[in-house]
């Protein structure tokens, strides 16, 4: 079985819905909280999330789940700060990870299933990077084989993995992600979620 972590990115701001999206009520729990059950359900062996503009909030509201919170003070430098601050906090408690996966707050049809399909695959294809199929894209959750570390250490501003899969595509593989398209930036968003 692969040794895989997993970095939850909850730092940004979300201004253009002006109030913390990690937060907003969804499924019993938050946005924030069906994330880290999927993590916490899956076959990831350690993760951390990363919080930034809303620490004290999401501190709050996860509590004493087992997953830990990581300040990210560097949060406003854009989302690469984030990625740098979680592989690092992460690396400190298992230097010998050979995958992560990073996530994002904000797409609420994150499933442990499908973490596990994406360490399935990449266990399956031998690829380096397994992202997410949706809408003719390619995105989060995406997992890193630990020889793309460096590269996401690498990273700067509001340069996010993105890139990498650009860079690197011929080492991708994916895996569908069925309404993987849907997050939340907008109150209408939000309300077409409800």
């Amino acid at each position: 079985m692969s040794n895989i972590g997993a970095i939850i990115l909850a730092a940004g701001e979300s201004s253009r819905l002006g109030r913390p999206k990690q937060l907003l009520p969804f499924f019993g729990t938050t946005l924030i909280g069906n994330v880290l059950r999927a993590v916490q359900e899956s076959a990831v062996k350690s993760a951390v999330l990363v919080s930034g503009a809303y620490a004290e909030l999401i501190k709050q509201e996860v509590g004493n789940h087992p997953i830990p919170v990581i300040h990210n003070s560097g949060w406003r430098t854009g989302i690469a700060s984030s990625i740098r601050t979680g592989l690092d906090s992460i690396l400190q408690t298992n230097p010998l990870f050979n995958g992560v996966i990073l996530l994002v707050s904000d797409q609420p049809f994150v499933t442990a299933e499908l973490l596990n399909q994406m360490i399935a695959e990449k266990n399956r294809s031998g690829k380096a990077i397994i992202a997410c199929a949706y809408q003719d894209t390619l995105g989060t959750p995406v997992l890193f084989d630990r020889r793309y570390f460096k590269h996401l250490m690498d990273l700067k501003g509001q340069e996010g993995a993105k890139k990498l899969l650009t860079n690197f595509h011929k080492s991708v593989a994916s895996v569908p992600f069925h309404n993987g398209e849907i997050d939340i930036d907008t109150e209408e968003d939000y309300k077409k979620l409800s």
